[in-house]
């Protein structure tokens, strides 16, 4: 496994420690504490000191845009321990999320498939399988998304992300994730809003796919 590179940002490991995140981004970072050792000795600073105060994270910490989403997330605050058992590229607290049983994949077309792990008020999680040299559409986004590659990697304009790196995208980011070489791309995402599609067919598709 390549060294992580992409960490969770300190105020959502604080957060999440504290039990502020809502249930699809505690997913994604449980599941990045399992895969990081330095995400999981941060949180369990947090955990031991009884979480950290949002409104106290230093700005050089964690961007204007990212602190502000973090502080307006609302309703149903979700702490758990994270597990760190995991089953082949799936680290435990997805596992756990699908009750210890296989994705259910459902083509998106070209060879893309997604499982929804959760969709609800607060945002959604699922799972993203990518071929190789294939893209997500160009998108800006209307909230704060979170993925995490579990396999393979993917670039865009930001860089390129690993096995265990975790891409953290606000309104301010407007990108083209592309599956690089070699294995396909397994990622779990989680948005807190509809994602901004910037041609016709991703937004005439997009109610049906959920995304």
């Amino acid at each position: 496994m390549s060294a992580i590179t992409h960490h969770t940002p300190d105020a959502l490991l604080a957060a999440y420690a504290a039990g502020t995140l809502p249930q699809p981004f505690a997913l994604v970072v449980a599941a990045h504490i399992s895969m990081c050792l330095e995400c999981r000795a941060a949180y369990e600073s947090h955990h031991a000191a009884g979480g950290a105060i949002l409104e106290m994270t230093p700005t050089e910490d964690v961007s204007v845009h990212l602190k502000s989403n973090v502080l307006d997330l609302l309703d149903e605050p979700v702490k758990r321990e994270p597990s760190y058992q995991r089953s082949g590229v799936f680290p435990g607290p997805i596992m756990e999320a699908l009750k210890g049983k296989q994705p259910r994949w459902k083509s998106l077309g070209m060879g893309v498939r997604q499982s929804i792990l959760s969709d609800r008020h607060d945002g959604s999680v699922r799972l993203l399988y990518i071929p190789p040299g294939l893209s997500v559409p160009d998108h800006s986004h209307n909230g704060l998304e979170l993925t995490l590659v579990l396999q393979g990697s993917f670039s865009d304009d930001t860089g390129q992300f690993t096995v265990g790196d975790l891409e953290v995208a606000d309104q301010a980011l407007e990108h083209t994730p592309v599956a690089d070489a070699g294995a396909p791309c397994i990622c779990l995402a989680a948005t807190d809003a509809p994602l901004r599609f910037n041609s016709l067919v991703p937004r005439l598709l997009q109610p049906l796919f959920r995304i």
